[in-house]
């Protein structure tokens, strides 16, 4: 079962196992410290994730909605930024977009226009039909052809995304990651506030840290394991 980020009743959320590992109080270390420092392992949780897990889109639990919008397809304009989700959420990168024609959705290729089999100079300078974009930045795309009429709901995109971030007001929210990585955050968090203080155990919270950066590692690297492995011949040059 996840571990909610606090729970004063039977005092195993993440706030109170904090305090256990640093064997303080809530005055000596505060919520809203423990917050800043669970937020932190969060981001960078997160953006191990994203960068480790490709093929599975990885995304935060907590999300209420899925990582994908549309947005309108303006008449000549080729550049567009998708900068956050509707909630807010920043989105990190994009990972698809396909553009609405004769009623459905078709997915555009992308191509890098720097690739020398491109023209780069007349990329996206005239209208035409749009099959393709190029990711100009992680959120920031330019289409290969300008649109000639402004079309609603036009562009669908599809992204990955910062995961929502807690508030010392949260009870039940959970870390929004599996339950096995959980542990990660208390250590983290503790880890920061005994190095803070200047606590006796900081060293075996820095062992400890250690082996739950370890675990997140070995996690992402074996959530593959229900595709089929294929192994393929390799061309050898004798010469």
């Amino acid at each position: 079962m996840s571990t909610p980020f606090s729970d004063t009743v039977t005092n195993l959320g993440i706030v109170q196992q904090v305090r256990s590992f640093m064997r303080v109080d809530s005055t000596q270390w505060t919520t809203a410290k423990i917050v800043n420092s669970c937020n932190n392992w969060l981001d960078r949780l997160t953006a191990y994730a994203i960068g480790a897990d490709k093929r599975f889109q990885w995304d935060n639990t907590n999300q209420t909605k899925l990582p994908e919008g549309t947005t309108n397809l303006n008449q000549d304009q080729t550049d567009y930024s998708f900068l956050s989700d509707e909630d807010g959420n920043q989105i990190i990168t994009l990972t698809g977009i396909s553009v609405l024609r004769n009623g459905s959705y078709v997915p555009l290729t992308q191509i890098d226009r720097n690739d020398p089999s491109i023209d780069s100079a007349y990329f996206g300078t005239a209208r035409g039909v749009i099959t393709s974009y190029d990711k100009i930045a992680d959120n920031i795309i330019r289409l290969d052809a300008k649109p000639d009429a402004t079309v609603a709901s036009g562009l669908r995109f599809f992204f990955q995304r910062a995961s929502p971030s807690f508030a010392a007001t949260d009870t039940t929210k959970t870390t929004g990651f599996s339950q096995l990585l959980d542990r990660g955050f208390i250590i983290a968090a503790a880890y920061d506030g005994a190095i803070t203080l200047g606590l006796s155990n900081t060293q075996p919270l820095s062992v400890e840290l250690e082996k739950e950066e370890r675990k997140l590692i070995e996690y992402f690297e074996d959530r593959n394991n229900d595709e089929k492995r294929i192994l393929r011949p390799i061309g050898i040059n004798f010469r």
